[in-house]
């Protein structure tokens, strides 16, 4: 039962960030965008998955607990992608202020 609400947290944590990272990549801009935010969140996905790749009882059941790790790798990689916009669109922020 607490994986199953350990899932529910995650997927709900989760649901955003596909559309946080296509209003990213349509916004072309950094305003409204905090890379302090975005590194405290991968910071705490990290935990996360540190977490359960050190916990013993977990590791022994992996077989059949697998996808709770997904969970979290995979809100990890969504959030990354934003990261990684952002650093895009800081890039295109600059040119705009450059050719303005």
């Amino acid at each position: 039962m607490a994986e199953i609400l350990e899932i529910i947290m995650i997927v709900s944590f989760g649901a955003s960030w596909p559309m946080n990272v296509m209003k990213s990549w349509k916004a072309r801009t950094t305003k409204g965008k905090s890379l302090g935010f975005l590194c405290l969140i991968l910071f705490g996905y990290v935990a996360g998955i540190i977490s359960k790749l050190v916990n013993e009882a977990y590791m022994a059941d992996f077989a059949s607990k697998w996808y709770v790790l997904f969970f979290y790798v995979l809100n990890f990689v969504m959030v990354g992608a934003d990261f990684i916009l952002y650093f895009r669109n800081l890039r295109l922020d600059k040119e705009a202020a450059k050719n303005a």
